[in-house]
């Protein structure tokens, strides 16, 4: 497998099975619908797991242009970063995409324009540019310096078949504590690949895809990720 197929695939099955679970809490008529936040942040770590453990071995399984980014930044290495991330966004639409047909039904059942967006996409609790930034910014250095410690600067623990678990708790726990305010978008490829399918798709009766909020899960955790190794590199 070239790492931009793993890429790819890692990605394609962390947001099928992440979005999936957004889709089966919020829309109307499914088994999971009203389950709750804990539900959502649960499937989202299994998601993580299931893609690290996809990816792991051919190329790291980044599956995240912020987590790409800052690592071309703690190492020096470039070489990659189109390759790795150009395969992310790809993976996210492809994985959105697959949502959609799954829940085809569902989604023209939900007559909420709104959750049929969050299926895709985040949205903050609370409207606030500058608040909203930071947020994203503090979830995602979070999440970054937790790879930086958890994985020894990239390197997997040796839990064999277990390697992905720590991240996934990671982001289990990020979820918990810090997706509040903004859904914990903590990456760029998760949340714009699936807009623009979102913007894409003949969704029955769908809104407009919010894209004066979409820079924000964009740019953010690139700042939060990088960061994070500046950090690391001084401590």
């Amino acid at each position: 497998m070239t790492p931009f197929t793993s890429e790819f695939l890692g990605t394609a099955l962390l947001i099928l099975l992440g979005n999936g679970v957004v889709a089966n809490v919020l829309l109307n008529k499914t088994k999971g619908q009203n389950s709750g936040w804990i539900v959502i942040t649960f499937g989202w770590a299994i998601a993580v797991f299931v893609g690290v453990y996809a990816s792991a071995a051919a190329s790291g399984a980044h599956l995240n242009p912020a987590v790409t980014i800052a690592d071309a930044v703690n190492t020096g290495n470039w070489s990659k970063v189109a390759t790795y991330i150009s395969a992310q966004f790809l993976g996210a639409m492809v994985g959105s995409f697959l949502v959609w047909v799954a829940y085809k039904q569902h989604f023209d059942e939900t007559t909420d324009a709104d959750l049929k967006l969050a299926v895709f996409c985040n949205a903050p609790a609370i409207r606030n540019t500058a608040h909203n930034f930071i947020t994203e910014i503090i979830a995602t250095f979070a999440f970054m310096m937790g790879i930086l410690t958890l994985t020894n600067n990239g390197e997997a623990v040796n839990l064999g078949a277990l390697n992905a678990l720590p991240l996934a708790l990671l982001v289990f726990g990020i979820g918990l504590s810090l997706g509040g305010p903004t859904g914990y978008a903590i990456n760029p490829a998760r949340d714009l690949g699936p807009r623009i399918m979102h913007f894409i798709l003949p969704i029955k009766n769908k809104r407009n895809s919010d894209w004066g909020y979409s820079w924000i899960p964009v740019l953010a955790p690139i700042i939060g990720a990088v960061l994070a190794v500046l950090v690391k590199k001084i401590l």
